[in-house]
């Protein structure tokens, strides 16, 4: 018993209007929707700052709430969404970004059981195993390494674990045999309780430095269950050449 909250900005970088986006017919938020629909939550709710997006949502009918603008993170806008849906502290919501077209909807559920069965997690979130040099030393992969019981030790866009011997000389040719190297990937269950908390904490120095808003549930001291996700996710959606991808695929799908 879970419910997906789908935070959807207009602002983008490096692709203005991304949710609004045609791909094969449909705006890419349509196909975000359309994927959590097919999971086991009781709802799915579109979560954003921006007009077009909610009359793009209600014309296909989406439930859908308009946000403050002024959200620093979409943990915030989620936070947000939860208490204007009267959500209990206890229930579980699994945050799916908005550029994210192909998610599985096998990997949503995944995740929110994960949460479900960990009373001693506040967040429940995915990895993969990380087998590629290039993949390892990318500041833009995040890694995560972990306790022997599957809870988060620390996320970063630096290698690691760090193989003192093995790297000494710098990047090596092919990673050492017998390490485990874990890619993040980010999608997240939370406890509603865990939400109105966390939007009242400062933001973590670790934070600031890595750019990776998981790190201030670490900062005090709250507990991030990771598993190996069941199958591996298509990649999301961030530039002009990701969208022509996703068409592709949908095209010919």
């Amino acid at each position: 018993m879970y419910h997906v909250i789908i935070p959807a900005r207009f602002a983008s970088t490096r692709l203005p209007g991304k949710p609004l986006q045609d791909i094969v017919g449909k705006p890419m938020i349509q196909h975000v929707w359309e994927q959590a629909r097919r999971s086991q939550a009781l709802s799915v709710t579109v979560a954003t700052d921006d007009p077009r997006i909610v009359e793009a949502c209600r014309s296909f009918g989406a439930d859908v709430v308009l946000t403050s603008p002024d959200h620093p993170s979409g943990t915030d806008r989620l936070q947000e969404v939860a208490s204007h849906l009267g959500l209990s502290d206890d229930a579980c919501v699994v945050n799916v970004q908005g550029d994210e077209p192909l998610l599985p909807p096998a990997l949503i559920d995944q995740v929110a059981g994960n949460l479900q069965a960990s009373s001693l997690a506040s967040i429940a979130t995915l990895s993969e195993p990380l087998v590629d040099v290039d993949s390892l030393f990318n500041p833009n992969v995040v890694k995560v390494v972990t306790d022997r019981a599957g809870y988060a030790l620390y996320f970063s866009r630096a290698p690691m674990p760090w193989c003192r011997d093995q790297f000494a000389a710098g990047r090596p040719a092919e990673l050492p045999a017998g390490v485990i190297f874990q890619r993040h990937i980010g999608l997240y269950a939370y406890r509603v309780r865990f939400l109105h908390d966390y939007v009242s904490w400062p933001v973590s120095p670790l934070e600031l430095v890595e750019s990776l808003e998981q790190l201030r549930a670490l900062w005090y001291g709250q507990r991030i269950h990771v598993a190996e996700a069941c199958e591996v996710p298509p990649a999301g959606v961030d530039t002009l050449e990701d969208l022509n991808r996703v068409r592709a695929l949908l095209a010919d799908a």
